[in-house]
């Protein structure tokens, strides 16, 4: 089973969110039973929009899209949706979410080796003899 999550950018929007809950009930169903699919490993319906973006198609209306990055093997990280009429727009704003998302990464796994690196190189109070 994959995980998925939301991305929440530096200044606290949820794109993906935000498209989600402006769908009507009807859409937003859809939406998640594509999810789930997306969840349980299917990805015939997905295709690379470059960046390490990713972009699953849903056949059906205007035809609607989710895009997220994949972080591993187990994680998918939702970056936002869309329809095919605002598609390029779209992508840019995963790319740029997802490309922020990566920073956040690299800066987070930076500070846990400084950090770690702090607590290797103190030396151990040593007890003086009299």
């Amino acid at each position: 089973m994959i995980d998925l999550e939301e991305y929440r950018g530096l200044s606290g929007r949820n794109q993906y969110k935000a498209w989600f809950d402006s769908l009507d009930v009807a859409t937003a169903t859809r939406v998640a039973v594509a999810l789930e699919r997306i969840a349980q490993g299917h990805t015939s319906a997905i295709k690379s929009v470059g960046e390490g973006v990713s972009e699953y198609k849903l056949d059906f209306g205007p035809g609607y899209r989710i895009y997220f990055g994949k972080d591993g093997d187990r994680l998918v990280i939702l970056l936002g949706g869309g329809t095919k009429k605002r598609q390029s727009h779209d992508i840019k704003e995963a790319q740029a979410s997802w490309s922020e998302y990566k920073q956040l990464k690299r800066d987070e796994k930076k500070l846990a080796e400084q950090e770690a690196a702090k607590l290797t190189s103190k030396k151990p109070i040593q007890k003086k003899r009299k």
